[in-house]
């Protein structure tokens, strides 16, 4: 039997430690994904902390999967093929009997399985995932640069396509670090007037060379909603900052019937009062990042508009100091595992 390595953590916040696993065949309904690069996201840490329920350790983590189909399972129903290059996101399959399923809202499937945490993540050489798990790769994007876009990339693209901004409309943008630098390139591409906030007079060169149209400086000492009414009011803002308190002081900067997009997580609660909601007609939408499908639409869309995420790639048998570089907040942007 052959093996495959893997970066498993074997204690709740320990560190991780490279072992060689047998590989094993996908059963029925599931395919086996050769891994060629895996994103480290920070949300990895809720798993590897052992913060969310259902979590057994060894722990595999990585739900930011780029690699090629190497097997699929007996009878498995499908289009991929062997030697396709797939994605695989936060969206690594759903149960399809849930209420949420048979409405067809998968994302938000009651038993959604998550990669790295229903079953072994990316952090490895070989993953088997549900069928439903793999987007397809376009040819202009390599698995490094399709690995971040399956879950760093899909929340911004997605937040931004399903909210009420059309092209020409003003949309802000929270924080330009791994989620907002995406968001702001999206949201150019799209037509959006963009805006960038972020802490700093010193990011307003980075923003405007992203795409941004207008940069606020959320230090400067004008409050975010003042400066965003004086550009007209946003339709729509992108909170990818993990700060309550900064999401929150960007809704009196909302214009009428204007929508503020969370995918910014912090566990303290948002300081906004009904009274900024009902007088102006506000909405406040939490959005969880996307289905396969919608990771294949982020792609295309990417590969079409020449988006890639900024990332800092390292092989996988330094995971170790790659995740404690991500948990520092020394990697300003998204670090990558790659397996070659």
């Amino acid at each position: 039997m052959s093996t495959y390595r893997a970066a498993q953590v074997e204690t709740a916040g320990g560190p991780f430690r490279m072992v060689d696993r047998e590989v094993e065949r996908p059963g029925p309904g599931h395919v086996r994904i050769a891994v060629e690069a895996c994103g480290i996201c920070h949300s990895d840490a809720a798993f590897v902390e052992a913060a969310v329920p259902g979590i057994r350790f060894p722990l595999v983590p990585g739900h930011e999967i780029a690699g090629r189909i190497e097997e699929l399972g007996e009878g498995t129903q499908s289009d991929w093929q062997v030697g396709d290059l797939v994605a695989v996101g936060w969206f690594g399959g759903s149960c399809g009997h849930c209420p949420p399923c048979r409405q067809g809202d998968f994302i938000v499937c009651e038993n959604l399985k998550v990669p790295g945490w229903a079953y072994d993540g990316g952090y490895a050489e070989t993953v088997i995932v549900p069928v439903d798990a793999p987007a397809r790769v376009p040819d202009a994007l390599g698995a490094a640069e399709a690995a971040p876009l399956a879950c760093a990339g899909v929340t911004t693209y997605n937040g931004l396509r399903r909210g009420s901004a059309r092209p020409g409309d003003l949309v802000a943008v929270l924080g330009i670090g791994g989620l907002g630098h995406l968001g702001v390139r999206y949201a150019a591409a799209m037509g959006f007037e963009t805006v960038a906030i972020a802490r700093g007079p010193d990011k307003a060169d980075f923003a405007e060379a992203l795409g941004a149209h207008h940069y606020i400086d959320s230090t400067a000492g004008t409050p975010v909603a003042d400066a965003l009414r004086s550009l007209g009011g946003a339709r729509t803002v992108l909170a990818t900052a993990a700060n309550s308190d900064a999401i929150a002081a960007t809704v009196e900067g909302l214009a009428p019937r204007g929508e503020l997009v969370v995918i910014g997580l912090d566990s303290e609660p948002l300081g906004i009062s009904p009274a900024q909601l009902i007088m102006s007609g506000r909405v406040v939408r939490g959005h969880p990042s996307g289905t396969s499908r919608d990771v294949q639409d982020t792609l295309a869309f990417s590969a079409l508009h020449g988006i890639r995420a900024m990332t800092e790639t390292v092989p996988l048998d330094d995971v170790d100091e790659a995740y404690r570089k991500m948990l520092s907040g020394a990697a300003r942007f998204r670090m990558v595992l790659t397996t070659g």
